[in-house]
C-alpha cells in the first residue's frame, strides 16, 4: 500500500464515521476504558480488532513476534501493568495463529542473526513438551501443535507475574488462550485447564 492511498482511506474513514455519529470522536478523545487485553502476534494478517469485530477503544492491545509474554521483555510487562493496574482489565488473551512465521523459524537450526534470542524462548517451549511433540508424526500437525503449545506456555508465564496474580485475587482476572486459523478465519478457544497445569509450580510463583 502506497503512502499517499493511506491518507486518502484515512479521510474516508473519517467522513463515514462522522456521518453516521457526527459525535464519534469527542468520545473517542474523552478517553479509553477497554475490558480486554489482547497479546498477539505481528503478523500483517492477523488485525486483533477486525478479526473480534471490536472497535476502536475496546481492547488494549500490545502485538509482537509470536505473541510472547517474556519477564524480562520491558515492552510487554510495561503493557501488562498499565492494563491490568490502571485500566484495570478484567481478562487478557494470548491469541496465537497457525501459520506463525515465528514458530516456524523456530523450529529451524539457522541462524537467525538478532532474532537467536527471541526464538530461543519458543525453543524452549519445545524443549519443555518435547515428549508430546516428538510423537507427533506429522511436521504440520506437529507445527500447529507447537503453536497451541506456544500460547499455552506465554499465559502460564502471564499468570506467573505480580500484577496478574495480585488482580486475580481481588477482581477475577482472567487469562484465556486462543489460536487464529487463518485458513478459516476462525478464532479458536483452547480452553487450556491453567489450575492442573499450575498445580506443580505454584508453590514457587505464588505471591501472598
Amino acid at each position: 500500500m502506497d503512502i499517499p492511498t493511506v491518507f486518502d482511506n484515512n479521510q474516508a474513514w473519517i467522513e463515514d464515521k462522522l456521518q453516521g455519529d457526527p459525535g464519534y470522536f469527542d468520545r473517542l478523545g474523552a478517553g479509553q476504558n477497554p475490558d480486554l487485553l489482547y497479546i498477539g502476534c505481528s503478523d500483517s494478517r492477523v488485525s486483533a480488532e477486525e478479526l473480534m469485530g471490536a472497535a476502536p477503544g475496546e481492547i488494549f492491545v500490545h502485538r509482537n513476534i509470536a505473541n510472547m509474554v517474556i519477564s524480562i521483555d520491558l515492552n510487554v510487562m510495561s503493557v501488562v501493568n498499565y492494563a491490568v493496574q490502571y485500566l484495570k482489565v478484567s481478562k487478557i488473551v494470548v491469541c496465537g495463529h497457525y501459520g506463525c512465521g515465528g514458530v516456524q523459524a523456530a523450529l529451524q537450526s539457522a541462524d537467525m542473526g538478532i532474532l537467536n534470542p527471541w526464538l530461543r524462548n519458543i525453543r524452549d517451549v519445545y524443549r519443555i513438551h518435547k515428549n508430546e511433540l516428538n510423537a507427533i508424526d506429522s511436521e504440520q500437525e506437529r507445527y500447529k501443535r507447537l503453536v497451541e503449545l506456544n500460547v499455552q506456555e506465554q499465559c502460564v508465564n502471564l499468570i506467573k507475574t505480580a500484577a496478574v496474580q495480585k488482580a486475580y485475587r481481588e477482581r477475577g482476572l482472567k487469562v484465556y488462550g486462543w489460536v487464529f486459523d487463518v485458513h478459516t478465519g476462525k478464532l479458536v478457544d483452547l480452553a487450556i485447564d491453567f489450575e492442573r497445569i499450575l498445580e506443580n509450580i505454584m508453590e514457587i510463583y505464588h505471591l501472598d
